[in-house]
């Protein structure tokens, strides 16, 4: 089946002139989910993992991914004629490098011109030298004789007691920070940044809360390009009512033709295709980027206000309570001797999370991961074939979408009784937990200066894991926002009070078993003193910590202090939400250990 779509892709490249095609994963919105219309690289190559890039020459094909899918991507590529590429491991060279290698000078690589970034065309580009890289119209059009169509469902308005701010402050505090004098026309590709700006919502992507949207910020106006039919006569009076004009999603590519000279268009280069930036300067508009890591609005949305921390909290609560119900039929099936599997599992959280009249959807992929399968950091469980949960580990990372906040959520069990190396393993990932939770770190500080904090205990057993220790999070958004992280490269971003990140140090040893141990914070201002300005941050994620796996002895009295206070609060914050039997079963596990 592989075989017969990369030969397709060989016709095309030949009737073409073209003597290679790279294939990314993302859609024209740059988004982390997109839908199957979009899934060529998948559709191609067999490989399912949200992230890589496929490159098909005349005559070989290679495909790169990061650490979270390496054995996934064996797994999957086994005997297709696809050659992993395994980014950041010594040795592997880069996409362009391998490009150069086996093409010669003067031929020419194709990508579709919707889905390559300026910033990103521009260094790849330069980085091929004296291979020609040749932005083109979607070549699967021709190629996907299947191709599922582009879905549309209706838009949602959320109102200001949800969102604590209305669209017309967001455009004003916008145009403050833009601060940029005269007409101009601000490009907005990504659909979480429009849906922020707009106070929208809806189901197009999957595990996402979002609309596919288009918009364009003046100094007057917001024009959102949707589906006109997925928007309800209230819902089109609301947003008119608040500045904000609607077109069709389709005419995008034309809006964008009408800036002619004397008009200024911005956007962030690594956020506007090489195809929109073509059709909005092909009049002759300036072209200025907004040099803002992650541009403008990404900085203004990850910072939350009084009324979204408020919701993560609330979100949280309910969210503890599904986790509690989880935690507890596991417990319960292993002393009944049920059998158990990992698609079941995955189930089963999501059913007890549909208590809450709240709940909206997961917030990504499940993973349940039994034994070995918890190495592969982004495993999903197979419906088709789904493992038996033996002895071992048992990590189930799982997230949630509510109608006031988002949760990610990591825990890690143990089915059996665990060998001291495996104690010891999963305790040096809590003490990294727990380090970066008690944080306390004055204005300025960037992620990477937090990240030893949690990844150097885990350094500490010789081991590494190879994804960032935190990531930003989206209210009611994706759960993976920029600009913020927590991560060994370096990221000029700061983190601020107000920012949601995750907080997952991890162990991964292939083949036999992975741990992780995952809250989300909130950071928070905690003094002002004549040092300056300091902050820390509040723990959001309200579920109890397996304690059968922990050597006590590694672990410092702070540590001990610290688990200890969380579990109070945990059994103190959830038990209004759950019976006799399951507050029994929660103040067991929130015992105090010495």
């Amino acid at each position: 089946m592989v075989a017969d779509r990369l030969e397709s892709v060989r016709r095309y490249l030949e009737n073409k002139g073209l003597s290679a095609l790279i294939v990314p994963s993302n859609d024209s919105h740059f988004g982390e989910y997109i839908q199957g219309y979009y899934k060529c690289r998948e559709w191609l190559s067999g490989f399912t993992g949200s992230a890589g890039t496929l490159v098909v020459t005349l005559k070989a094909a290679a495909l790169w991914t990061d650490s979270r899918y390496f054995v996934q991507a064996e797994e999957q590529l086994r005997g297709s004629g696809i050659e992993l590429k395994k980014i950041k491991i010594p040795g592997t060279e880069s996409i362009e490098e391998w490009i150069s290698a086996v093409l010669k000078p003067g031929e020419a690589a194709g990508i579709d011109a919707d889905l390559i970034s300026v910033s990103e065309h521009k260094t790849m580009a330069e980085a091929l030298g004296n291979i020609n890289l040749k932005l083109i119209e979607d070549p699967f059009n021709q190629i996907w004789q299947s191709r599922p169509p582009l879905k549309n469902f209706p838009i949602r308005v959320l109102g200001d007691s949800i969102t604590g701010e209305s669209t017309v402050s967001k455009h004003s505090r916008f145009l403050e920070k833009l601060g940029f004098k005269g007409d101009f026309a601000y490009i907005v590709t990504s659909c979480d940044e429009s849906a922020w700006l707009c106070n929208v919502r809806g189901i197009d992507v999957e595990y996402n809360p979002l609309p596919l949207v288009y918009s364009v910020i003046e100094r007057e106006k917001i024009t959102l390009f949707c589906s006109l039919e997925s928007i309800g006569t209230d819902e089109w009076e609301y947003l008119n009512s608040r500045g904000v004009d609607l077109m069709d999603y389709k005419i995008f590519p034309e809006f964008l033709k009408c800036f002619g000279e004397g008009c200024t268009v911005i956007a962030p280069e690594s956020k506007i295709s090489a195809s929109v930036y073509s059709m909005a300067t092909s009049a002759g508009a300036k072209f200025i980027p907004d040099t803002l890591r992650g541009g403008i609005i990404a900085q203004l949305k990850s910072i939350k206000n009084e009324i979204e921390e408020e919701g993560f909290r609330k979100a949280h609560i309910l969210d503890g309570a599904a986790w509690v119900r989880y935690l507890k039929f596991i417990d319960d099936s292993q002393k009944s001797g049920k059998p158990m599997n990992e698609v079941m599992l995955a189930q089963k959280l999501i059913e007890f999370r549909k208590y809450s009249e709240f709940y909206l959807d997961e917030s990504f992929e499940p993973i349940v991961a039994t034994a070995a399968n918890g190495a592969m950091p982004h495993y999903s469980p197979d419906p088709e074939n789904p493992k038996k949960i033996g002895e071992g580990f048992l990590l189930t990372d799982m997230g949630a979408h509510y109608l006031f906040g988002t949760t990610d959520t990591t825990r890690t069990l143990y089915i059996g009784e665990p060998s001291d190396e495996e104690r010891r393993d999963y305790t040096a990932v809590l003490r990294g937990m727990i380090n970066l939770t008690t944080a306390i770190f004055p204005k300025g500080t960037r992620g990477s200066s937090l990240d030893f904090l949690a990844r150097g205990e885990v350094c500490s057993r010789e081991k590494l894991y190879l994804h960032g220790t935190g990531h930003g999070v989206g209210h009611s958004l994706p759960v993976h926002e920029g600009p913020q992280s927590i991560r060994m490269e370096e990221n000029p971003v700061t983190i601020e009070p107000g920012m949601v990140l995750s907080n997952e140090p991890a162990i991964y040893c292939e083949g036999r078993y992975g741990i992780r141990t995952e809250n989300l914070i909130l950071c928070k201002r905690k003094s002002l003193n004549s040092y300056g300005e300091f902050f820390n941050f509040e723990t959001l994620t309200l579920v109890p910590i397996e304690k059968k796996s922990i050597d006590i002895a590694m672990l410092d009295r702070r540590h001990i202090e610290w688990l200890n206070d969380y579990h109070d609060r945990v059994l103190k914050e959830l038990s209004p939400l759950l019976n006799a039997e399951e507050i029994a079963w929660l103040s067991e596990r929130c015992s105090k250990i010495d």
